[in-house]
């Protein structure tokens, strides 16, 4: 249903690669920074730089990008980002001096974050109703899988002269792959009907081929036709609450849980990051197989919910048993839109260089600013003390902590971590679709530098347990937006969830009690000029 076979395993793989990719480049720095610091002699404002000029190319695409795809269209902005990222990957593998790799990191940030947009909204608009949810949410298991796919080339590589050099290097891999599917694949829907294939009707009726559709422009965004206001609304309220609840943060905290409850030295970055990077893929595949099925609005609401309640409970466990948060030089803020998701999109922060990161992060939010050793006085030594012996009913306390740890990764995985990036795909319509995206993604980068940024500030003020209380507090106020604003999309074609929107001036309680329509499908047939 939705669009002959052939299309469905080749959408799948654009969106599978396009988020192997993404995670990949986010997480990739981590296994390359130590060998780069000791190559280049890096200081650590240099390595902070190096960290944080991903982000820089990444906001620089979320500003102009939605221009860019709405401009020349989502096929083409797929491919010559992936063009872009192969420019910066060349780069970054003869690079010679900090100049070079900065440049290098820069431009590969602009590359995926353009790639991230175009991916979700090409597949959303290429697919049927019952398709979209499972392979846009495809992209957001590729992510997890690149970053775990990076984890373990980064431990190959570690040892292998000029190891940094190849692990920046085989990124252009699954980005390749991805430009070769898409050649087998139409621009767009409007392609689609030309081509007579079987596709949804929106709303009853074929999509318009040609000058009769509506024109918006940016500033639509925030006005009141056709309930844009709302819908802007929808999407940046979706992308500040992702990143709000602390996500980027609360993961930057694993280590630190790991060590409490007995796992000392490498086993505890090991776990952190590989035992929570397993944990993501798991709980984003159940979110793909329920997201058509017990709909967009559920896993949010769950995923919110249990959000909440997790991170309360790390806050309470962390007032009876004070847990060191390490130094503030070795906070690895989050390297995960997302909304982004805008994670990354939100995601995975590269923590500790040797070989494998300290802690990982979600992978659809984007790269904040790691900060790798800035205050240590040693660069190889362990961050965080190991805990005092502690009593039979403290060790119980700190193992409920490791517990609300991974239902709080879990959580976010099958709720804010695929949904937003899937609604936000959605809500809008065509015309106007890809600056609107790119508008809320610019929002999730920014949101997720300022929490990163602000984490350890946060923590001298009033303390890391009510760091965390006050993340869940967020996590509730998130949870009545959610319930009060956010549509059920599930089973509707584009042209429906439109026109949702324009028979509503206001989102209030708009998703509630919502029964989706059956679909209709038809073969539309297109008479070719001469």
């Amino acid at each position: 249903m939705g669009c002959p076979p052939p299309v469905l395993p080749l959408c799948a793989s654009v969106s599978l690669l396009g988020g192997l990719t993404f995670g990949y480049e986010l997480a990739v720095i981590s296994g390359a920074l130590l060998p780069l610091q000791l190559d280049f002699g890096l200081s650590c404002s240099e390595q902070e730089l190096l960290v944080g000029s991903l982000l820089l190319g990444a906001l620089l695409a979320s500003l102009v990008g939605g221009f860019l795809i709405d401009r020349y269209g989502r096929k083409q902005a797929i491919l010559g980002s992936n063009l872009v990222l192969l420019a910066g990957s060349l780069d970054l593998g003869l690079a010679g001096s900090l100049a070079g790799l900065v440049l290098g990191r820069s431009v590969v940030g602009f590359a995926i974050s353009l790639s991230s947009m175009a991916c979700c909204i090409y597949v959303s608009e290429l697919v049927g109703p019952w398709q979209r949810g499972v392979l846009v949410s495809l992209y957001e298991a590729g992510i997890t899988v690149g970053v775990l796919l990076s984890y373990a080339l980064n431990y190959a590589l570690a040892g292998a002269p000029w190891g940094w050099r190849h692990m920046f290097g085989w990124a252009a891999a699954p980005a390749l792959l991805q430009s070769l599917s898409l050649l087998f694949l139409p621009a767009g829907a409007d392609d689609t009907a030309a081509h007579k294939d079987l596709i949804p009707l929106q709303g009853g009726e074929a999509p318009k081929l040609g000058p009769g559709r509506l024109r918006y422009s940016f500033l639509d965004l925030f006005r009141a036709r056709d309930n844009m206001r709302g819908r802007t609304a929808v999407g940046l309220g979706l992308v500040l609450f992702q990143q709000l609840t602390g996500q980027p943060n609360v993961l930057c905290y694993a280590s630190t849980i790991f060590r409490s409850v007995g796992f000392r030295g490498g086993s505890s970055a090991v776990l952190a990051s590989v035992g929570l990077g397993a944990v993501k893929v798991a709980a984003t595949l159940t979110a793909m197989g329920l997201v058509d099925r017990a709909g967009r609005r559920a896993l949010l609401l769950a995923g919110c919910a249990l959000m909440a309640l997790s991170v309360s409970g790390i806050g309470l466990a962390s007032f009876a048993v004070p847990m060191a948060s390490g130094p503030s030089c070795l906070a690895m803020p989050n390297a995960t839109g997302h909304t982004g998701r805008p994670a990354d999109p939100g995601l995975l922060k590269g923590s500790s260089p040797p070989p494998m990161p300290r802690t990982s992060g979600d992978p659809r939010e984007p790269v904040s600013s790691t900060k790798p050793h800035s205050r240590a006085r040693d660069p190889a030594a362990s961050p965080l003390p190991a805990p005092p012996p502690a009593s039979p009913g403290h060790a119980l306390l700190r193992w409920a902590a490791l517990a609300c740890l991974m239902l709080f990764v879990s959580a976010f995985s099958f709720g804010f971590g695929p949904v937003t990036w899937l609604v936000l795909s959605e809500i809008y319509p065509v015309e106007v679709r890809g600056r609107a995206f790119a508008f809320c993604n610019s929002f999730n980068w920014a949101t997720n530098l300022f929490i990163s940024l602000s984490f350890l500030h946060l923590i001298g003020a009033i303390g890391l347990s009510w760091t965390f209380l006050l993340y869940g507090l967020t996590a509730v106020l998130g949870l009545g937006f959610i319930y009060l604003f956010v549509p059920e999309t599930k089973g509707q074609s584009l042209a429906e969830i439109d026109q949702q929107f324009q028979k509503r001036r206001f989102a209030l309680r708009f998703g509630h009690r919502q029964h989706s329509a059956g679909i209709q499908y038809s073969r539309i047939e297109v008479s070719a000029a001469p």
